[in-house]
């Protein structure tokens, strides 16, 4: 197959070589018979500008660097609106994304911004105290994280506010009239890691119950799982209350957790309420439909692009910790007033 150039571009547009490039870059403008001339040429001659040729040129790789967590214990479906959200703004803006996985630790980062892999680093997984925040705090490229650590040294973060979801789920059971709260909590694994999300929505949770006066029993850790989640369900049926609610912040125990209640006879809806921290379309689709309180993964890795090409353009725009609010939608597995 020929490979063509800028220099065959130009020849067919009948352009200079120097307006090929400025109407790849942007950088001048062009009227629009000439773009539309040297587009058309490009289209002729199947051409792709060269990556490292314009890299060094603009001082740009056109890359944005994705740290994410794979392994033992992670919910990889729940990752995938992330990373196609993620790709997907990525490519409407001409940039491609590279993967690395989160247990690289610090190395990882060091590796991408050290060797000007990426023009920007997204990074995931944050735990509360992180070890990897004060290397990403010092490197030249810039670094968004998803999610709100204790500290985020300075740099801007994007997520749900877990806070406010937490708040939401235990409103609705308190004004729906129960009486006691179960949180159901998340694998031992992620308890341990004290992943931010997990220690910002149980925290909430506690204040949450305390502001309304109703004692708050925290199941966990709970395992993924059938078995887990028949555990999880046991204890639910020796908790002695008039009118129970329970909130599951894990989305993959929630349906598993249902069945485990449905199984012992207990109906959510009817005989107690479960209210689940997923996605709508999740929820939706749950036997039976889940009263939920949103995840917003493609809002948040919307946002987080958005301030990532910010970031780009304005390396002085000030640090802040963007929320994204959920919401709650009632469904079938919360029981009416009294």
């Amino acid at each position: 197959m020929a490979t063509f150039t800028s220099k065959d571009v130009a020849r067919l547009a009948g352009v200079s070589q120097s307006t090929v490039s400025y109407v790849m870059s942007g950088k001048r403008p062009i009227s629009e018979e000439t773009r539309r001339r040297v587009l058309d040429a490009i289209d002729r001659l199947t051409y792709e500008p060269n990556a490292g040729a314009r890299a060094l040129a603009s001082q740009r790789t056109k890359v944005v660097g994705l740290v994410v967590p794979f392994g033992v214990g992670v919910d990889t479906t729940g990752l995938l609106p992330f990373i196609e959200t993620i790709a997907g703004a990525a490519r409407a803006r001409d940039h491609d994304v590279l993967l690395v996985t989160a247990d690289e630790g610090s190395a990882g980062i060091r590796r991408l911004a050290g060797r000007s892999l990426c023009d920007a680093i997204i990074l995931m997984d944050l735990q509360t105290v992180d070890d990897r925040l004060a290397v990403a705090a010092n490197v030249r490229t810039p670094v968004i994280l998803i999610g709100v650590p204790a500290d985020p040294h300075g740099m801007h973060c994007v997520d749900l506010d877990f806070a406010e979801a937490a708040r939401l789920a235990v409103g609705e059971l308190a004004a729906t009239g129960h009486d006691r709260l179960a949180l159901i909590g998340h694998p031992a694994d992620i308890v341990l890691r004290d992943l931010n999300y997990v220690r910002r929505f149980a925290d909430a949770a506690r204040s949450a119950a305390a502001g309304h006066g109703l004692p708050l029993e925290i199941i966990a850790p709970v395992e993924w799982g059938r078995e887990a989640a028949g555990d999880a369900a046991a204890r639910l049926a020796a908790i002695d209350a008039r009118r129970l609610g329970v909130v599951v912040p894990a989305s993959n125990t929630v349906q598993p957790l249902l069945h485990a209640l449905n199984a012992r006879g207990l109906v959510p809806g009817r005989d107690l309420s479960v209210i689940g921290l997923l996605t709508d379309a999740a929820a939706a689709e749950g036997e039976p439909p889940v009263t939920n309180v949103s995840l917003e993964p493609r809002d948040v890795s919307r946002r987080a692009m958005q301030t990532l090409f910010r970031l780009l353009e304005d390396r002085t725009a000030p640090p802040l910790i963007d929320l994204i609010t959920p919401q709650l939608t009632r469904r079938q597995t919360v029981l009416p007033g009294p």
